[in-house]
């Protein structure tokens, strides 16, 4: 399964927004530095969907993301 996720870095609270189905929008408070947002992001991602295996398919140094989840 794919989703789409845009990543909002530096926020001041973590949230998770469902857009649609296979969309959502991600606020972290980390910075966008040294991969920290991608780190922080696919540990939510983890929590929301209970798979182990999840990783970033395209766009790792752009806010607008696409993650494979198995």
């Amino acid at each position: 399964m794919y989703i789409k996720i845009k990543v909002i870095p530096e926020a001041r609270e973590e949230k998770v927004e469902q857009i649609k189905d296979d969309e959502y929008r991600i606020w972290v408070t980390v910075k966008a530095e040294n991969n920290r947002a991608n780190t922080r992001v696919l540990e939510i991602i983890r929590k929301l969907f209970f798979f182990l295996c999840i990783r970033i398919i395209s766009s790792h140094h752009s806010p607008s993301k696409i993650i494979s989840i198995n």
